[in-house]
């Protein structure tokens, strides 16, 4: 019985061979395992970004012992915006970390000041200077409601500040008239220069037409356009003027809303 528990000596050698490349296998397996492991937490927790961020950040906190800080700050384009403005809104001073400025953030921060329409921030460096360009926008006319006036830019926009205008602009009234201005700059931009001064106001009624009113808000001449071709309705009133000046007459007002047709309304004599 006893010689039946006996190892035979071929198995134990087979064992001794196999051993090795178990012990390959298995470490292969546990490389595989360590790796996709890794793989799974460095993606799960975006460890690479995070060292990534951390070392820049190291970097660019260090970098303005080196002479890198913020020198000086050009400014240009501003006339209605006011230097106290900018200054807050940029927050910055000189000896900051030239690295650790954001030139978005600072465009960001201006174009939100009500009269700066598009800012590009330049960097320059040794000296670091940062240039800044602001482009205001330009009030093409006055909005008047409830008997307040509020100033519209180009793109028929209100600009929340105060605004005194140091010549004649254009006045349009109407709920909807600064929703409806770009329609009303197409309409206008072919006649001459001439009329477009003599032009004092614009009302759009009933959100559907415009009503233009020349020469004088209070007695000048009220022409009430139609709904439709317009261009047309106004070009023909103006070779007529060039004609006959009939804006120029004892009128209050030319109604050409009628297709063909021109219907006009004579000033009343005083004392009639």
């Amino acid at each position: 019985m006893t010689e039946n528990l006996k190892p035979k000596t071929s198995n134990i050698r087979k064992v001794a061979l196999l051993w090795p490349q178990r012990l390959r296998v298995m470490l292969e397996l546990f490389t595989v395992i360590f790796i996709v492991s890794a793989l799974i937490i460095i993606i799960r927790y975006d460890l690479v970004a995070k060292q990534s961020q951390s070392l820049r950040n190291f970097m660019v906190q260090h970098i303005g012992t080196y002479g890198f800080t913020l020198d000086d700050v050009y400014i240009s384009g501003h006339n209605r915006t006011l230097a106290s403005d900018i200054n807050q809104a940029l927050q910055l001073k000189r000896g900051d970390n030239f690295f650790e400025i954001s030139p978005a953030l600072i465009k960001h921060r201006l174009e939100n000041l009500p009269w700066v329409r598009d800012v590009t921030v330049k960097r320059s460096f040794l000296p670091n200077i940062l240039q800044i360009h602001i482009k205001e926008k330009e009030v093409l006319a006055l909005w008047q409601l409830n008997g307040r006036l509020y100033p519209l830019d180009y793109d028929g926009y209100v600009i929340e500040a105060e605004y005194r205008p140091a010549e004649s602009v254009l006045l349009v009234i109407g709920q909807e008239a600064p929703e409806h201005l770009n329609e009303l700059l197409t309409m206008i931009k072919n006649i001459d220069e001439t009329y477009l001064q003599r032009l004092k106001a614009a009302n759009y009624i009933s959100q559907r037409r415009w009503n233009l009113i020349f020469d004088n808000l209070d007695n000048g001449v009220t022409v009430k356009l139609p709904e439709d071709n317009t261009v047309a309705a106004l070009t023909k009133l103006i070779n007529l003027d060039k004609k006959t000046s009939i804006l120029k007459r004892k009128l209050t007002i030319i109604d050409l809303r009628l297709d063909g047709k021109m219907v006009i309304k004579m000033r009343k004599s005083r004392g009639k």
